[in-house]
């Protein structure tokens, strides 16, 4: 059951958040902004996540009162080594976010103090297991960029308001959130930033609900997996939905993914530390997934989620190593070189464990066009890995309007038959949004793990009837839409007809005996 008076808390917490957020940014576009908030509030997070792990330590052991923030330097040097081991990194006591922010208002060298700081906390790790998630982790927190001020003075007063905005915000203390503070209200302010942004939002961010639904649909029987991967990552929201809904330890070997974009690529491991996921428990790497690829090693993957990005240009057969590579080779041609769609559903496929599942959200033309795609549909669907295709709702995400489609792929399927669900009508409208509720969710979800007939929303169609239907993956070719239009009673309607037809005439009858009087 939802807790209300937490929810109503939360809300508040998030709608506080943005305003301080909001306010911040000045005259500065908001989607450029959001790497300050944000990067204020991962500094923020890890210097309080490190102090109560050290203070707890101290505690457990009889150094009651201990305070890690009030110690020297010089004495906090001795446990660097230790501790970059077990946390992947460290930060002096003289550089954590409440003393680098208590002495904020009083240093004209803020924007050099912050860089050192930022500089300090990535070398930590340097050398150590957790080099590559440190690793230019704070390249887009430029702070002597013309965007916070035209001169030193003005971005320094800037970074003051960053740091005391962060400070402000009520995200309690670290080691007792009943909701995952942090982390929620960095997904909160990404929705918001995502939502403003439009099209550059949308582009590398899923929504909640539609993550939701995604993770849902391929974790249905299961109570642990061993490890999710997002070949087109993003921020790492996708990934993340795998841990709420089946639990903390219930990824065994950890989130794993791969993003184009490097400030989206800094934003997601971000995203990780903020949602308290240890730093061996991670592995996101930054390339193109279709030519290169980072996680040779770590395949296959008991659940795949992605919202790849749509019909983007690739390299395609101008690549001629690409038709030998073994994750497009299966199907014998390469998806086309103006729409990557299929490249991206063939890679997840390649990658997928025996006993997982692959949701994928797709572009709607992949499901009905001819050439090279219908060749890798006929593909998929001979060799029986298309377990459902469901049609979502329009407007569901930002910068988009679309109606997009869910794939779901499966390489242990118990029968030869693929599932369409016709969810168009699962939503509510959110100001200028669609969105899908938890009832809508649940629906989907239940007859989709049922793979059950429903009138005008699901059908099992058989091989013979997709192949059939030239492999055509559309869910209207299957699911018949209802006919809302208004049903006539043709005998009633003549009944009525002729009883106009016979008042009219008397009225006419009528009409013509006064005309008749007054014209005598």
């Amino acid at each position: 059951m939802v807790d209300t008076k937490k929810e109503q808390e939360r809300d508040e917490l998030h709608r506080a958040i943005w305003a301080i957020a909001d306010e911040l940014r000045g005259a500065v576009d908001g989607w450029d902004f959001k790497n300050y908030v944000l990067g204020t509030m991962f500094y923020r997070y890890i210097s309080e996540n490190l102090c109560n792990y050290i203070n707890s330590g101290e505690a457990d052991a009889g150094n009651i009162g201990f305070d890690f923030a009030k110690i020297s330097d010089e004495d906090a040097e001795e446990a660097r080594e230790g501790l970059v081991e077990e946390k992947g990194f460290f930060i002096l006591p003289s550089e954590l976010f409440c003393n680098v922010r208590a002495d904020a208002a009083n240093d004209e060298n803020l924007n050099e103090t912050l860089e050192r700081v930022f500089r300090h906390i990535e070398e930590s790790a340097q050398g150590s297991e957790s080099e590559s998630d440190f690793a230019g982790l704070f390249d887009d927190y430029d702070v002597n960029s013309n965007k916070l001020g035209a001169t030193v003075a003005k971005r320094n007063e800037k970074l003051v308001k960053l740091l005391n905005g962060v400070g402000e915000m009520n995200l309690g203390d670290v080691k007792d959130h009943s909701i995952d503070a942090f982390g929620d209200a960095y997904e909160y302010l990404m929705t918001m930033y995502a939502s403003n942004a439009g099209k550059s939002g949308g582009e590398f961010f899923t929504p909640a609900d539609v993550s939701e639904l995604l993770t849902r649909l391929g974790t249905v029987g299961k109570t642990e997996i061993n490890k999710v991967y997002d070949p087109a990552c993003g921020s790492g929201s996708l990934l993340l939905k795998a841990e709420k809904i089946l639990g903390k330890d219930a990824i065994r070997n950890g989130f794993y993914g791969q993003e184009i974009n490097i400030t989206t690529y800094n934003l997601c491991r971000i995203n990780m530390f903020l949602h308290d996921v240890g730093f061996d428990k991670f592995n996101i790497a930054c390339e193109d997934t279709l030519l290169a690829p980072q996680h040779w090693d770590d395949e296959p993957f008991e659940l795949i989620v992605s919202n790849p990005p749509y019909s983007i240009k690739w390299a395609g057969t101008d690549n001629p190593l690409l038709i030998n590579d073994p994750r497009f080779s299966p199907a014998g041609v390469l998806a086309p070189k103006s729409k990557a769609d299929m490249a991206f559903v063939m890679h997840s496929l390649s990658w997928l464990a025996s006993n997982g599942t692959a949701a994928i959200v797709c572009f709607p033309g992949i499901m009905y066009r001819g050439g090279a795609e219908q060749k890798i549909r006929k593909y998929l669907v001979d060799n029986n890995y298309v377990d459902c295709i469901i049609q979502l709702p329009s407007n569901l995400f930002f910068g988009t309007s679309i109606a997009t489609c869910i794939m779901v792929m499966k390489k242990n399927k118990t029968d030869n038959k693929t599932l369409f669900i016709d969810a168009t009508s699962e939503c509510v409208k959110v100001t200028n949004n669609n969105k899908l509720t938890p009832e809508n969710i649940d629906r989907i979800v239940d007859v989709f793990a049922k793979r059950e007939e429903v009138e005008h929303f699901a059908h099992l169609a058989s091989y013979e009837e997709v192949s059939g239907n030239d492999y055509n993956l559309s869910v209207s070719t299957y699911v018949e839409a209802e006919d809302t239009r208004e049903k006539i009673d043709i005998v009633k309607l003549n009944a009525e007809i002729k009883e106009i037809v016979a008042r009219e005439q008397a009225l006419r009858d009528e009409i013509d005996k006064i005309i008749a009087e007054i014209e005598v």
